[in-house]
């Protein structure tokens, strides 16, 4: 899935999203009538993450990958980025607790 960073000032209009609490320390969020993934809120800092796919006309720069240990081998992204593996993620949002 290719996501969107976008800090906590996220603002849904229309319908508000249903909400499932995921883990201690993050939520998903999704369309109650269509089922469609929204968000991710990583519940500690606040962050929302989409989807880059609900933005029509930006541009993004790809910076990390995550659960990078799961990638099929079959690609593989030309930029550098900061690559993490599942286990180093969960390292990561366990401490802020």
């Amino acid at each position: 899935m290719f996501a969107v960073h976008c800090g906590p000032n996220v603002e849904f209009k229309g319908s508000e999203p249903a909400t499932y609490q995921s883990s201690d320390w993050a939520q998903r969020g999704f369309c109650s009538q269509c089922g469609t993934h929204l968000f991710y809120h990583l519940l500690p800092n606040n962050e929302y993450i989409l989807p880059a796919g609900l933005f029509q006309d930006e541009q993004f720069e790809l910076e990390s990958q995550i659960f990078i240990d799961e990638k099929p081998s079959f690609y593989e992204l030309k930029n550098q980025t900061r690559n993490m593996t599942g286990q180093e993620v969960f390292e990561l949002f366990a401490s802020k607790d």
